[in-house]
C-alpha cells in the first residue's frame, strides 16, 4: 500500500526489477528491499498495465515503484505524451504503489524541468526516481544539483553515464558524495551482478543498488529471478554493511 514506509534495514538497499507478480514475489521472498515494476524489459522498461500494478502492490510487503515511460524511442515527450504520462502517474498512485520511476529531457539533453514539474504535481506524495535518462546528460553533477531542488525526487538511477555501472565507479562516487546528507540517494544500476559487486561498493560508497539481469537465471532478462543469485547478493550486502560498522 502507498502508506507503507520504505523498509529501514540498514546497510545498502537492494532494488530488483520485476515484470510480473511472480517475479515480484520471488524478489521480495529472497531479500529485495524494493521492487521496480516494469513492462518490456527488453526495451529498457515501459509502463505496465494498471491491473497488473494493483496485483503486484497487493502481492508483496515491500515498496513498489512503477515505471512511467510510454515508449523507448527517446526521453523527450510531446504535450500529448506528457499528458498521458501524468495520467499514468495519477493512476499508479491510486493503485497504491509507493513510487514512480520517470525521466524527461530537453532536446539539448538536459533535465526538462517544465515537463518534470507536470509529472511531480501528478505524483503528489509518491516517491520519485529519476531514471537512466540521467545517463544521457553530459553534465551529470550539474543535473544532480538541478534534481536536488525537487524534494519529491528521492532517487537517481544511474550507471554514471556508461553502459555498465562497473565502468563508472569514479563518477558514481562523485555523485554519491554530492548527494550525501540530502533527500536524494544515488541508486547505482546497469550491469551489476554478484561478481565484482563488493569491490564496486567499496570503490563507490553507494547506498543503494539496482539489479535486473544480475539476479536472473543465466543473466537473461527473459528468465525468472534466481534465488541463488539473490541470496549471494544479499550476503555480499550484509557482509559489506557488517564490515563498515
Amino acid at each position: 500500500m502507498r502508506s507503507r514506509a520504505e523498509r529501514e534495514t540498514g546497510g545498502v538497499k537492494l532494488e530488483v526489477i520485476a515484470t510480473s507478480v511472480e517475479e515480484a514475489e520471488a524478489a521480495a521472498r529472497f531479500g529485495a528491499d524494493r521492487i521496480e515494476y516494469i513492462a518490456a524489459f527488453e526495451e529498457g522498461g515501459l509502463t505496465p498495465e494498471l491491473g497488473s500494478i494493483r496485483e503486484v502492490v497487493g502481492a508483496v510487503p515491500i515498496p513498489v515503484h512503477v515505471m512511467v515511460r510510454p515508449h523507448s524511442r527517446s526521453f523527450r515527450y510531446g504535450p500529448d505524451e506528457l499528458r498521458d504520462m501524468a495520467e499514468a502517474v495519477r493512476r499508479i498512485r491510486e493503485a497504491g504503489a509507493n513510487g514512480v520511476v520517470l525521466g524527461v529531457l530537453t532536446r539539448e539533453g538536459t533535465v526538462d524541468e517544465e515537463a518534470l514539474k507536470v509529472l511531480l504535481e501528478a505524483a503528489g506524495d509518491l516517491s520519485v526516481t529519476f531514471h537512466r535518462a540521467f545517463d544521457e546528460i553530459e553534465d551529470q553533477p550539474g543535473a544532480l544539483r538541478t534534481l536536488l531542488a525537487y524534494p519529491q525526487i528521492r532517487h537517481v538511477l544511474t550507471s554514471g553515464g556508461r553502459p555498465s555501472a562497473l565502468e563508472a565507479a569514479h563518477r558514481l562516487r562523485e555523485l554519491t558524495e554530492l548527494s550525501r546528507g540530502t533527500h536524494l540517494t544515488v541508486l547505482a544500476g546497469s550491469g551489476l551482478r554478484p561478481e565484482g559487486l563488493e569491490a564496486f561498493l567499496r570503490r563507490t560508497g553507494v547506498r543503494e543498488v539496482h539489479l535486473g539481469t544480475g539476479v536472473r537465471y543465466g543473466g537473461d532478462p527473459a528468465q525468472g529471478i534466481d534465488p541463488a543469485r539473490m541470496q549471494t547478493v544479499k550476503a555480499i550486502l550484509e557482509r559489506y554493511h557488517t564490515e563498515r560498522e
